[in-house]
């Protein structure tokens, strides 16, 4: 998918409640699980036992954290948008976030953004909080939907 580019932070306001954008599908392999769990010492067997996952496991994979599911926001974000005349920008957190399905591995996901609010913030700073929907590729239920924030600031 193309990248929407935008002008300067404080031109996002006309955007709200617009849907910024798709990226494009990463697939979730085993390998990326194994990292994620070696990174974050969560070794639970649904992640990281492929041969148990394939007799207990529906579908018989194992299946990606949920938090992973999270983290790969920024870098399908990026693919999304780029808004211009930034000086830097900080991730601001969560307002809500829920894991509506399992991603099993070598699935592909991709996000869908939405903004939701452009708020400005003082020193020349945009808060913006975007419905953020991970969808897996080929199942009607999205992996993951958060409310996430960031604040840019403009040049």
């Amino acid at each position: 998918m193309a990248k929407r580019e935008f002008a300067h932070p404080n031109e996002m306001h006309k955007y709200v409640g617009q849907e910024i954008g798709v990226s494009d599908w990463v697939e979730v392999t085993q390998d990326r699980i194994n990292r994620f769990a070696d990174a974050t010492g969560d070794h639970q067997w649904i992640h990281v036992d492929v041969e148990r996952a394939k007799k207990e496991m529906p579908g018989g994979k194992t299946i990606a954290h949920g938090f992973l599911t999270l983290s790969l926001i920024p870098m399908l974000n990026h693919q999304i948008s780029h808004i211009n005349n930034v000086r830097n920008g900080i991730n601001y957190g969560c307002n809500k976030v829920r894991f509506t399905s399992p991603v099993p591995a070598g699935s592909r996901v991709r996000a869908r953004a939405k903004l939701l609010a452009a708020d400005p913030m003082a020193g020349g700073g945009v808060r913006l909080t975007n419905q953020m929907t991970i969808e897996i590729e080929g199942q009607e239920r999205p992996a993951c939907v958060a409310e996430t924030m960031s604040i840019v600031y403009g040049l």
